[in-house]
């Protein structure tokens, strides 16, 4: 018996599904990143939140900091935890576009198109993770102005850490966004969710 043709058929099919699929995370990710740098505010926002962060934390507990580990500055020990937390937070909070998306009618004209609902979802979450890689990538090249020198293998291997954590921590945002209806209740859950993670993490207590 021949089974080729209709191997060829199935075969032929996947490779039309996968095609959509990836046209249509592209499409969303690609939305996402331009909306994201067409708004100068969000990203004067973005990156001086960080500085904002080393200059009350780390002005503000050196003196402390050194009594309890003298010789090790503080700013140099934040800087990291910093950054970590300043990609964690853009990564998780992006997904809040899903809602936004939702209330404006745009999410429910591509729910309707021919392409698998996971391909929103992925799009959304690659956004999120490029803006936020974008920020730790920028504020991984101003680490030596902290006192923190790190050598070329150690930030090729920092920038996939990035990435990684912001794409895992973007895909946890739009599962929550997913089946909220307000942005109030989406912060209000965040909020829940990273509090004790900001708080706990040891980027700012030894």
């Amino acid at each position: 018996m021949d089974a080729g043709p209709p191997r060829c058929l199935a075969e032929e099919a996947l490779a039309k599904l996968l095609r959509a699929f990836a046209a249509a995370v592209f499409i969303i990710w690609l939305r996402d990143v331009k909306r994201f740098f067409r708004e100068g505010t969000r990203i004067v926002a973005m990156l001086g939140q960080p500085v904002l962060y080393l200059l009350i934390m780390g002005q503000g507990l050196r003196a402390t900091f050194r009594a309890g580990m003298p010789g090790v500055d503080y700013v140099a020990f934040v800087y990291p935890g910093v950054m970590g937390m300043s990609v964690l937070f853009t990564a998780i909070f992006s997904a809040v576009s899903i809602i936004w998306d939702r209330q404006f009618g745009f999410l429910k004209e591509v729910l309707v198109a021919p392409v698998p609902r996971a391909a929103v979802a992925v799009g959304k979450a690659l956004g999120g993770s490029t803006t936020a890689s974008f920020q730790g990538l920028i504020l991984l090249s101003l680490a030596p102005l902290a006192g923190v020198s790190l050598s070329l293998e150690r930030v090729i291997m920092l920038s996939g850490v990035l990435f990684t954590l912001s794409f895992a921590v973007a895909s946890l945002g739009v599962l929550v966004a997913a089946h909220m209806e307000t942005m109030e209740g989406f912060h209000l859950v965040m909020n829940f969710l990273t509090l004790p993670m900001f708080l706990l993490s040891g980027a700012f207590f030894p």
